[in-house]
């Protein structure tokens, strides 16, 4: 019960790191990418270490290998001469001689067997680490160019949607600006129509006043006919200032 009490707490407290972790990266995503980008190159500049490490440990592997190598060939060699010496010696305390040495020799070689193929064998194990580890870093190497590579292509489209955006409000700015220009020419237009409005309104009240004038004004031959202005006078009733009602009527 204890145990699934402490893995549960520990499921949970992972999940709150990450939770924590996913609204950090939301909130300023270029950092966090930045860190990420950090870390991955203090990681490739970890395996680096462990790269020169290992071409150091597997090139002394290596030389050791070699030289004991080189040392098991020399005695087989010297084995070969000593065989061909016992072969053709027809002394016998020489030939003793040449015998002993061969079997001690031989023991030499037998004894160094395990040893030369526990170095071969450590040699090529420290090379095949190094080969993994080379590939490791390579990999890791390859990974951080992409990253960068898309942070840097992120930061374009991010550049270039900026720039889109603000042509978009600079535009819509104009729109605006060219919508009030027209509202205000639209005002403009009303009120001049409503001013022409008005003047032709007066120029007709004016021309149907003039029209009415000269209709209700004599007309020449009224004035000029006296006869034609005293029957007119009588029919109204009016006498004229020069003329008595008998002298006009008379005429």
């Amino acid at each position: 019960m204890l145990s699934f009490i402490r893995h549960f707490a520990g499921v949970k407290t992972d999940q709150a790191m990450q939770v924590g972790i996913e609204a950090l990266v939301r909130w300023d995503p270029k950092g966090a990418t930045e860190a990420e980008l950090r870390a991955m190159e203090q990681r490739l500049d970890e395996l680096g270490l462990e790269v020169a490490q290992a071409r150091a440990s597997y090139e002394r592997e290596k030389k050791e290998a070699d030289a004991i190598q080189t040392l098991l060939n020399q005695r087989m060699a010297a084995a070969e001469l000593l065989q061909t010496q016992v072969a053709v010696e027809f002394d016998a305390a020489r030939r003793a001689s040449l015998e002993k040495s061969l079997n001690t020799l031989l023991d030499m070689l037998e004894q160094m067997t395990p040893d030369v193929e526990r170095e071969v064998s450590e040699a090529a194990d420290a090379q095949s680490f190094l080969a993994m580890l080379e590939t490791t870093y390579a990999d890791a190497g390859s990974k951080l160019k992409a990253a960068r590579s898309q942070l840097e292509r992120a930061e374009r489209d991010m550049k270039r949607a900026e720039q889109q955006r603000e042509a978009a409000e600079r535009q819509a700015e104009s729109a605006r600006r060219a919508a009030g220009l027209s509202s205000t020419t639209n005002s403009l237009s009303v009120a001049l129509k409503a001013m022409n409005d008005a003047a032709a309104r007066d120029l007709a009240q004016a021309q149907a006043a003039t029209a009415k004038a000269k209709l209700l004004a004599p007309t020449r031959p009224e004035q000029d006919d006296p006869n034609l202005a005293a029957a007119l006078a009588a029919a109204s009733g009016t006498l004229l200032p020069a003329q008595s009602p008998a002298t006009a009527w008379h005429d």
